[in-house]
C-alpha cells in the first residue's frame, strides 16, 4: 500500500510505500497521520516531513506580492493620501516632507540614465 508524502510546507511530494513511511517515523524525520475512527482506525493516511535545519523558510503571500513602497500619509488637515516610502529607512509621522527624501542624491544620475535608455525616438 502507498502513502502520500508531504513536505513540511504541506506540499505534495509523491507516494511512498507504507514501510518507508514507518521508517521515516521511526527515525524522527516524518509524522504519520492516521485515521482516527471507524472501521479503518489507525490506517496511515499521509506522511508529513518535519522541518530540518537548512530547509528554506515556508513561503508566504508577501513573498509573491513584493515589498510595499507606499503608505498612507497623514496630513494635518485630516486627509490621508498615498506617499512613497523613503529608500533610506522608516517614515516619521512628524516629517511632512517625506517626498523630498525618496533617494540619495548619488542615485539620481543612475535613475536618469535608466529613464533616458527607456525612451524611444518618435518615428
Amino acid at each position: 500500500m502507498t502513502v502520500p508524502l508531504y513536505s513540511h510546507e504541506q506540499e505534495f511530494q509523491g507516494y511512498i510505500p507504507e514501510r518507508y513511511a514507518l521508517k521515516l517515523e521511526a527515525h524522527g524525520v516524518a509524522k504519520l497521520v492516521r485515521q482516527k475512527g471507524g472501521v479503518r482506525k489507525g490506517v496511515i493516511r499521509r506522511a508529513v516531513m518535519h522541518r530540518r535545519p537548512g530547509d528554506p523558510d515556508p513561503s508566504t503571500v508577501r513573498d509573491y506580492m513584493g515589498k510595499g513602497y507606499s503608505y498612507k500619509h497623514h496630513l494635518e488637515d485630516g486627509h490621508r493620501p498615498w506617499a512613497l516610502k523613503p529608500l533610506g529607512g522608516r517614515v516619521s509621522r512628524d516629517d511632512q516632507n517625506v517626498e523630498l527624501h525618496l533617494a540619495p542624491d548619488c542615485t539620481r544620475p543612475i535613475f536618469l540614465r535608466v529613464l533616458l535608455d527607456c525612451l524611444v525616438e518618435a518615428a
